[in-house]
């Protein structure tokens, strides 16, 4: 089992930066591939960046590619995004995921997930 504490959403103007943390409860949080979901209203949940268990490979949707920045400490139990450049289109609610084996785009393949930050960029 794993619980998944998502912090540091918030409003920001376009342009700006934000650094999202996702902290992992458990001793197996190293096992597990992370990603970093987003949701906007009326939209589907997609996979923004995801990272290995080991954090020696790392997935970016084409949409953030330059400017996210998706990174893990296995001894702190926490995944991190940090997000650049940011865009009134990157407002949403983001959320963290976790799963056992590789990473995968699609949300309904992670078995754990967080309760969500809002991120709000201005134009």
């Amino acid at each position: 089992q794993v619980q998944l504490v998502e912090s540091g959403g918030g409003l920001v103007q376009a342009g700006g930066s934000l650094r999202l943390s996702c902290a992992a409860s458990g001793r197996t949080f190293s096992s597990y591939a992370m990603g970093w979901f987003r949701q906007a209203p009326g939209k589907e949940r997609d996979l923004v960046a995801a990272i290995t268990s080991g954090g020696g490979s790392t997935y970016y949707a084409d949409t953030v590619k330059g400017r996210f920045t998706i990174s893990r400490d296995n001894a702190k139990n926490t995944v991190y995004l940090q997000m650049g450049s940011l865009k009134p289109e990157d407002t949403a609610v983001y959320y963290c995921a976790a799963r056992q084996s590789s990473i995968l785009r699609d949300y309904r393949a992670y078995d754990y997930w967080g309760q969500g930050t809002q991120v709000t960029v201005s134009s």
